[in-house]
């Protein structure tokens, strides 16, 4: 059975009958991502070295992700830092880390300007960009972006993944 979909803001499409059986119900349609559109894997790999995988020069055979790299695009050219918070802050966002008030890893936020650890919602992810044009978007392993006092089961929950534009995660 397929769903009837029409798009939203649009008139209803489906049929209301004086019966459940003379009723045939429809959908908004999910924002999807146009025809053609490119698939997007973004895989970051913590303290990995530039030269450590076999499409970079390496003699470690990387087989895989030297396919994905030769039929794909190499983002290999961005501001790092020592600590790992602080550079996902920088690939999610394009911006400074300072700016993104991500100075140092969350579990050492001191409060002060550019070190709170709260990435400002206005500092959009990819993955929000990606989620608003209709890609689905999943996030696997370490996050380590939301601020220590967020950490709970009590939340707020707006600063873990699936309140930065992820629909899935599975990680730690």
């Amino acid at each position: 059975m397929t769903l009837k979909e029409y798009k939203p803001g649009t008139a209803f499409n489906g049929v209301i009958g004086r019966t459940f059986d003379q009723s045939e119900p429809a959908w908004p349609a999910p924002k999807r991502a146009k025809d053609g559109a490119p698939n997007v894997l973004f895989i970051v790999l913590d303290d990995t070295g530039f030269g450590q995988l076999g499409c970079y020069g390496s003699p470690i055979e990387t087989p895989n992700l030297d396919s994905l790299a030769a039929n794909g695009l190499r983002y290999n050219n961005m501001h790092t830092t020592a600590l790992c918070s602080p550079t996902r802050t920088c690939i999610l966002t394009g911006r400074n880390h300072h700016s993104n008030h991500m100075a140092g890893i969350t579990e050492v936020s001191t409060g002060y300007p550019g070190y709170d650890g709260n990435v400002p919602h206005e500092h959009g992810f990819l993955s929000e960009t990606l989620l608003q044009h209709g890609y689905n978007t999943y996030a696997i392993g370490k996050w380590h972006l939301t601020p220590a006092d967020q950490i709970s089961a009590a939340g707020p929950y707006d600063r873990w993944p699936l309140g930065r534009g992820f629909e899935r995660y599975y990680g730690f």
